[in-house]
């Protein structure tokens, strides 16, 4: 099949949701300079940073309903700009609370964006091609924290945290017209698609849906066992992504005070991130086994956490923080491919919706509590605790949930209409 949709889709989803997570967690390398200026403790910093996922709650199944029964291109167009208008706003902030306020309207838009894609990515590409389509648009995640952290640094140096916020809110609303420019709902609204490669395309499609299985709804969701333990699993395993990914500038900034420099090295362990993930996904696909892949970074990433507490050497706390960075982040890949697997059919699309929703409050769950442990302690030695306990439990979780793939079949992801996640 012709390379054209992965070189129009991709991209441009890929630079989409890259100034998404710029704008979600460029609260990280900018805390302490919010703190200096608003006078807020650690605690509330952890509430600034994880209240986005409160937010991000409320319209994850809403919006991959509306993308399934209306558009998905226009659901993510409007989010884009709502969420640009958000971000921006932050930079005019004078108080604590109208701060938590804008991170919890930022989350409220950017909550559809990511169910929204998966609908589109569905109408795109076949089964047998999803898994890559995932992987190359969920690198974004660790390439936009490589770009944001030293962009930040540098910004620093010149302006205010305000601006800087103000300067990184306006690129998504500006992106948001070239997404509906470029980007179709489905192949046959393609004018820049070969006949021949948008025939082949949309018969495969035809194929895979006369299939799929009718969805049984939420109702269903809430009542498996396994999706709950899949959204347990991926609630402990966010609430240590993000204690880390959000806190990791403030950790560095015990390295260096400048700005510039600070950026720079909070770049190195998310570029040794994005390397983890691409070959991790690539290895599971070699080995076809979800479950180590997704456990044993996890499990990696516990240990260099609790380690680094005890090593004082700059260079060593550097290299630590990566191999973390690694562990973090090299499931996104395999993750996704196990819940497919062991969730019956009718089911699996509900199941990744509440997957995704109710798991990102570990979002909120490990900022806030990794900076009450900040204040109770005054150093970040629980608070690591905590994150690389979460992550074990999670591991420990993945585990438990793979002893299903020994007794269920992989069943057939639902049609696009189902497919709201």
């Amino acid at each position: 099949m012709g390379s054209s949709k992965w070189m129009r889709i991709i991209p441009v989803a890929f630079v989409m949701y890259m100034l998404a997570y710029v704008d979600r967690i460029n609260v990280g390398i900018l805390m302490p300079y919010m703190q200096e200026d608003l006078h807020f403790n650690a605690s509330a910093a952890g509430d600034i940073a994880g209240i986005f996922f409160i937010g991000y709650l409320i319209f994850q199944i809403p919006g991959g309903i509306l993308a399934a029964k209306w558009s998905a291109r226009k659901v993510i167009f409007i989010l884009m700009i709502l969420w640009g208008v958000c971000a921006t706003l932050a930079g005019f902030v004078q108080t604590e609370g109208q701060l938590k306020l804008v991170r919890f309207a930022l989350g409220v838009a950017e909550g559809g964006v990511w169910p929204a894609v998966l609908v589109l990515l569905a109408n795109w590409f076949t089964i047998k091609e999803r898994a890559r389509a995932n992987a190359f648009w969920m690198a974004c995640l660790p390439v936009s924290a490589m770009l944001m952290a030293p962009l930040s640094g540098v910004l620093l140096k010149y302006f205010e945290w305000k601006t800087v916020l103000i300067l990184q809110g306006l690129p998504p609303i500006l992106w948001a017209f070239v997404w509906y420019a470029l980007v179709k709902d489905k192949p046959s609204d393609a004018t820049w698609m070969k006949s021949k490669e948008k025939e082949t395309l949309l018969l495969d499609l035809e194929k895979e849906q006369r299939g799929n299985v009718e969805s049984e709804g939420y109702l269903a969701a809430f009542k498996n066992k396994t999706v709950w333990g899949l959204v347990v699993m991926y609630f402990l395993w966010m609430t240590g992504f993000y204690g880390y990914t959000l806190w990791v500038p403030s950790v560095v900034g015990t390295i260096s005070k400048d700005s510039v420099t600070v950026g720079w090295l909070t770049a190195i362990p998310f570029t040794f991130a994005l390397i983890g993930m691409l070959l991790n996904s690539y290895w599971s696909d070699k080995r076809m086994n979800r479950i180590q892949h997704v456990a044993i970074p996890l499990i990696i990433a516990a240990i260099s956490m609790v380690a680094g507490q005890f090593v004082s050497s700059p260079v060593l706390q550097l290299v630590l923080l990566s191999i973390t960075a690694i562990g973090v982040y090299a499931p996104y890949g395999p993750l996704w491919a196990i819940p497919t697997a062991i969730i019956p059919a009718g089911v699996v699309g509900a199941a990744l919706g509440l997957q995704n929703a109710i798991g990102n409050l570990g979002g909120y769950n490990g900022p806030k509590f990794f900076g009450v442990l900040k204040d109770a302690t005054g150093n970040y030695h629980a608070g690591f605790y905590f994150l690389a306990t979460a992550l074990v439990l999670a591991a420990v979780m993945t585990y438990v949930l793979g002893k299903n793939l020994n007794t269920e079949k992989p069943t057939t992801v639902p049609a696009k209409k189902n497919h709201s996640a």
